[in-house]
């Protein structure tokens, strides 16, 4: 494991808050489906050209609830060894076994097992709460010429991948030369380079890498410190170089918004993210410009732990003493949201669900449902109210129609600013309507 990325492991991946010894953890629901998971990312970094090796970091949550193990399975033509696996939330190793997919199959979890495969089983940490989550973080090595090799001076990494979040570390003294998948082009501390990208779209990216010799090693590799200055050219405060240069990828904030009906200029959301920093104890949701707050609801999803919420104005947040990190107007509104400290080397993962009315966010023009906002996580989604259809998307997302006939967008922005999403939408003719 490299240096710079077992601190990143440290900080950021083996996280969580002690919580079991605290608060008792709501009670799971027996598992009803076949496994699911939820926000997988992985990191490849490629070891010596001669090994046709790489280190895999594959962060996934298990979503099924009642789950008390998880399988992931080992792909067809690598040689996987050196693997541990550890629960995200403490930090702590768990207990795992290589099965076969006959023996997998087994399992009401896995009813669609390759009988041909092989899967590492995963002992949890707690079962996955109700409605919650089970962080995981599994480490592995696998050998693959087919996906690793070398061509002439050049090494190349070609290989398909399936999770939508990825990133893959160059070795000591490459430079990159060729990549097909529009990426962000990063610097380790160490001074490897890293490509990193989000697939928003259907199937798997079909990653293809060249790399030659020719970087610089040692200390000189290693990267200025990143600043917080901003862009020359940008006609309005934009981004921070840190912010610019942050691993878009392997950000963990995601936003769900819930359209109600136009006429009420109200829309719900929960927002998802995960807490490292060690002696944080709260959250706070300035609430931005146009808009007012209701119905504040949060809770840990490793453990199902309800949270307490504040509704507070930001003349009483400065009475209080209490830092938001951003200038806060005395009238607006902030959500607090307190929980248990979080230790070093640990984290828990937040589920925050609000209302929000914003009459010129959202709104209905005539006959025409209007929802016009800046969304500036790496992940977004606008879901629309019951009865409508889509007429109008300004920024690109992938569309797709829910159970109950609701219509769904994702968008999801691998690049470090703001997307201006608007929408419009209109009501759907009933049968009825049509034979009239």
């Amino acid at each position: 494991m490299s240096k710079s990325f077992a601190t990143a492991i440290v900080t950021v991946l083996f996280c969580g808050a002690v919580l079991g010894a605290q608060q008792p953890a709501a009670t799971p629901a027996p598992p009803a489906a076949p496994q699911t998971e939820s926000d997988e990312y992985t990191r490849y970094e490629l070891l010596a050209p001669e090994s046709a090796s790489f280190k895999i970091y594959y962060e996934v949550t298990a979503t099924a609830a009642g789950a008390k193990v998880f399988f992931n399975p080992i792909r067809k033509g690598s040689t996987a060894s050196d693997e541990a696996i550890y629960d995200a939330m403490t930090g702590e190793p768990l207990r795992f076994e290589v099965v076969s997919g006959a023996e997998a199959g087994k399992d009401p979890l896995m009813p669609g097992a390759d009988p041909s495969g092989s899967y590492i089983r995963v002992q949890l940490a707690r079962p996955v709460p109700a409605e919650g989550q089970g962080r995981l973080l599994i480490v592995k090595t696998y050998k693959d010429r087919k996906s690793y090799y070398r061509d002439g001076d050049a090494i190349v990494f070609n290989r398909g991948l399936g999770i939508k979040r990825n990133s893959v570390v160059l070795p000591q003294g490459y430079e990159l030369v060729g990549c097909n998948v529009p990426s962000q082009v990063l610097s380790e501390p160490d001074g490897r380079i890293a490509v990193s990208f989000i697939n928003a779209g259907a199937g798997e990216a079909p990653l293809t890498l060249r790399a030659k010799p020719g970087a610089q090693t040692g200390p000189s590799a290693a990267p200025h410190p990143l600043t917080e200055t901003r862009s020359w050219e940008a006609p309005f405060p934009g981004e921070t170089e840190r912010e610019r240069l942050s691993q878009r990828a392997h950000q963990d904030r995601d936003i769900v918004y819930f359209l109600q009906q136009p006429e009420t200029h109200a829309f719900s959301l929960y927002h998802d993210y995960t807490e490292s920093h060690p002696g944080a104890d709260k959250y706070l949701n300035v609430v931005r410009e146009g808009s007012t707050v209701s119905d504040p609801s949060a809770y840990i999803l490793d453990t199902g732990e309800k949270l307490p919420t504040r509704l507070m104005t930001g003349a009483e947040l400065a009475a209080a003493k209490i830092e938001s990190g951003e200038p806060v107007k005395p009238a607006a509104q902030v959500v607090m949201i307190p929980f248990p400290p979080v230790k070093k080397g640990q984290s828990m993962r937040l589920r925050i669900s609000e209302t929000y009315t914003a009459p010129a966010s959202y709104r209905l023009d005539a006959d025409e449902l209007v929802f016009d906002r800046s969304l500036g996580r790496p992940r977004n989604a606008v879901v629309l109210p019951p009865g409508w259809y889509l007429i109008a998307s300004a920024i690109p997302a992938t569309v797709r129609q829910l159970p109950d006939g609701r219509i769904r967008l994702d968008f999801w922005n691998g690049r470090p600013d703001s997307i201006d999403v608007l929408l419009k939408a209109r009501r759907r003719i009933s049968p009825a309507d049509k034979v009239r």
